[in-house]
């Protein structure tokens, strides 16, 4: 799961995405207990291990409800109980192991509301959605350990890369926007992947190429750029116009 080979995912390998939302959720409790609840979390400043633990067992629940029920329009998150200490990490334990058991046993063909362009289906949809939710936040809880954090997979991140640049920022949502026409290249150093992503007063357009020229380009391996595109790490090298690169670096957080 965790090796350097790219995967092709264009039909999203559910199964794939559940191995990796596993792990993920076991390595973050695991991180988490080791670092104790009171532990700063240097990747998510103001935040104690405490509240990333509450956050993700919150959206784990909060994803876990829309498929076991099968509801399709959008709700509110549940508030988390009022629980700390070693009682929060079992907590978030629970909340990590439902969720598995309400993909893993969800037809197919589930309908459900999802909130991203690209999968193929609502099971995919979420089984890529919180795998890729996990993995970043296990990596927020290993840097409230301290120490090496666990190595992320070439492909893993390669898909993130895409689900973020062209999901969250394909949505209305997105911050990410200039005055005139802008060319912004991302590009994996470790894999054939490249995105070209067309910044205007609109969401951004971003395609999975490296055709024309672009006026900045992010690069750097897949697993670094990855973390650094969800505002983790520093993007490992920027060229060009370095007012794009500050561009995405303050506006691009996803709320």
């Amino acid at each position: 799961m965790r090796s350097g080979r790219v995967r092709q995912t264009p039909g999203m390998d559910t199964s794939w995405f559940l191995e990796t939302l596993a792990e993920e959720g076991r390595l973050l409790a695991a991180a988490a207990e080791k670092a104790g609840v009171d532990a700063a979390v240097p990747t998510c400043p103001g935040w104690r291990t405490r509240d990333l633990l509450r956050h993700t067992g919150a959206v784990h629940r909060w994803a876990a409800g829309f498929v076991a029920d099968r509801w399709t329009a959008p709700r509110p998150m549940d508030e988390p109980p009022e629980v700390d200490g070693a009682e929060l990490v079992d907590w978030y334990r629970d909340s990590h192991r439902r969720l598995l058991e309400v993909l893993a046993g969800a037809a197919p063909d589930v309908e459900c509301f999802t909130f991203l362009p690209g999968p193929p289906s609502a099971l995919a949809f979420w089984a890529r959605r919180q795998a890729h939710e996990t993995a970043v936040h296990r990596f927020d809880a290993e840097s409230a350990r301290g120490g090496a954090p666990t190595p992320v997979a070439t492909d893993f991140a390669v898909d993130g890369i895409d689900e973020l640049l062209r999901g969250f920022h394909a949505r209305p949502r997105s911050r990410v926007r200039t005055e005139t026409p802008r060319v912004l290249r991302v590009r994996a150093t470790d894999a054939d992947a490249v995105w070209t992503v067309r910044l205007s007063p609109e969401p951004p357009v971003t395609v999975r190429d490296g055709l024309g020229d672009a006026e900045c380009e992010l690069a750097g391996p897949a697993e670094r750029l990855y973390l650094a595109l969800w505002n983790r790490l520093p993007v490992p090298e920027v060229s060009g116009d370095p007012a794009l690169a500050a561009l995405w670096r303050d506006t691009s957080a996803v709320v």
